[in-house]
């Protein structure tokens, strides 16, 4: 840096440039050397996490539900196996592949998973943060 700003005294000394460009010259130099500020951003360990879901109807009820994304890892790897002995909630558990949603948990997915608007209006969002 200091060759650049030795050029730039002897380009003023020549007459070829005025003080003021050289001077704008210099604080350019001398901003390329100073650091980029970074900044950290602070991420939550996927284990603290939250599963939240989101549903709005048209007619004005709306459920908010936050839970813990090991609760809920811990509730897909019992809850499932309970449900599927129950004759009532069978049918509801039957199709749900809880080895797929743990995997995703575990490759710690993360953002919105499910947007989902009604014809009639109502609304469901279920996203991880």
């Amino acid at each position: 840096m200091n060759d650049e700003i030795s050029r730039i005294l002897t380009l003023v000394e020549e007459g070829k440039i005025d003080k003021e460009k050289a001077s704008e010259l210099i604080n350019i130099l001398q901003s390329k050397d100073q650091p980029e500020p970074v900044t950290i951003k602070k991420e939550v360990p996927y284990g603290n996490k939250m599963l939240k879901i989101r549903v709005t109807s048209e007619e004005g009820d709306n459920v908010n539900v936050n839970l813990p994304i090991n609760l809920v890892k811990a509730v897909l790897k019992v809850g499932t196996n309970i449900a599927e002995k129950i004759p009532e909630a069978e049918k509801y558990v039957k199709d749900i592949n809880v080895d797929l949603l743990i995997e995703a948990i575990e490759n710690e997915l993360d953002g919105q998973i499910v947007d989902i608007t009604s014809a009639n209006g109502d609304k469901v969002f279920v996203v991880i943060e």
